[in-house]
């Protein structure tokens, strides 16, 4: 293998370009980015960026020496357009192509919009320009409608309203962070932004981004117009996945791999919200579109990529962190609607606590809040209880 391709230059990417050269790989690498920006860390734009308190010099996920050290070729601010695998080349936007002998596909994911949201004044966080172009518009006193109550959506309502501004956070879903955490912990979390000042509408969901010269607010599907000076977007995303049509990869809802992130065709892999991988603790494919699981996989996928077969699976358990309100959140497993949900430290009232969700005998997932030490703790617990095996039926035994 003369010739990798690395095919995004998020986190995913970054740690993958890394991988080809600490496990000895030292023929020629080039890294796509449709965006004109070296690596940076994501996590920081609906929080410290948007805050203020962290400025963009400071996300860079590689120094001058490290980035020196990867000798890559960066074709940065032209996205791939088409992977053909029988010719070995990945054509970009501009209509080059680059031809590789093995391929790491970590374009991640899109996000989905709304009708409207094109408009001066509406705004979406996915990248360091847009959330530095919402940094410019969010002023105290501002009315900020944010438009999707998931992770990155609490978290901008959460920056937003500590910097002044008049919040109100809308969602279609009833409570919309009962399939991550549960319908008994949901309410918890989203209680903590009524106490903030953030207005909650949720239940019903929104049709389009009003505006004239600039967004004047949204309208929701009963008629009702929430009025807006700043709209932002986070009505979630899906895997970036388009332009792959056509490759001989499968595609459902990511690119399906093996539990070591190779793909059917055994030069090219796939690593973060990309890739629909099979976990070895689980029996069935799943798509982890977190910051942790971008940096976990790339060891294994570039290894397997390397030696030309699956030699390495991924056994990590995916985990994520989010900050509001000056509250930690903490999570890892994977959590299902009927659950059952158990706090085994501290008490909802103090919002300070860890609970533990079990399926079928078994502990699949961990939540804490304001509890770091104690999660540390209760997540090694959770490893060890994926890593063994699932307990039989009663009726089978």
């Amino acid at each position: 293998m003369r010739t990798v391709a690395v095919v995004g230059a998020s986190v995913a990417g970054w740690r993958a370009a890394q991988e080809l050269r600490e496990q000895g790989f030292d023929g020629r690498l080039l890294v796509i980015g449709a965006e004109a920006h070296r690596p940076y860390d994501r996590p920081p734009l609906s929080k410290e960026l948007l805050a203020g308190t962290v400025q963009p010099d400071e996300l860079a996920l590689g120094s001058e020496q490290e980035e020196a050290d990867l000798d890559a070729d960066w074709r940065l601010g032209t996205p791939a357009v088409r992977l053909d695998p029988r010719r070995g080349t990945v054509v970009l936007a501009d209509g080059s192509e680059v031809r590789a002998d093995g391929v790491v596909l970590a374009t991640g994911s899109e996000p989905l919009g709304l009708p409207g949201a094109d408009a001066p004044g509406c705004h979406q966080v996915r990248t360091l320009d847009g959330a530095l172009a919402l940094r410019e518009a969010v002023r105290a006193g501002a009315r900020v409608v944010v438009v999707g109550a998931g992770l990155i959506g609490t978290e901008v309502a959460s920056t937003c309203r500590e910097r002044g501004a008049e919040v109100t956070l809308v969602d279609a879903q009833h409570l919309p962070l009962a399939r991550t955490l549960g319908i008994e912990l949901a309410p918890l979390f989203f209680a903590q932004h009524e106490d903030n000042g953030v207005r909650v509408r949720c239940g019903t969901p929104v049709t389009r981004v009003l505006a004239e010269d600039r967004v004047t607010g949204v309208e929701l599907a009963d008629g009702r117009v929430v009025p807006a000076d700043v709209v932002v977007v986070e009505t979630g995303t899906e895997p970036a996945t388009r332009w792959l049509r056509g490759s001989g990869l499968k595609l459902r809802d990511g690119v399906v791999t093996d539990a070591g992130c190779v793909t059917a065709l055994p030069t090219v892999v796939a690593v973060g919200d990309l890739a629909r991988y099979q976990p070895v603790h689980r029996s069935r494919t799943v798509r982890s579109p977190h910051w942790t699981t971008a940096v976990d996989q790339p060891p294994v996928a570039v290894r397997n990529l390397l030696a030309g077969r699956t030699v390495a699976t991924c056994t990590g358990v995916p985990h994520f962190w989010s900050r509001q309100y000056g509250s930690t959140l903490q999570f890892a497993g994977y959590a299902g609607p009927k659950d059952r949900i158990t706090v085994v430290d501290g008490s909802l009232a103090s919002r300070r606590f860890v609970a533990t969700y079990h399926r079928g005998g078994r502990q699949v997932a961990v939540l804490a809040m304001n509890s770091p030490k104690q999660f540390a703790t209760h997540r090694r617990r959770l490893t060890a209880a994926l890593s063994r095996p699932t307990p039989a039926p009663a009726a089978a035994r």
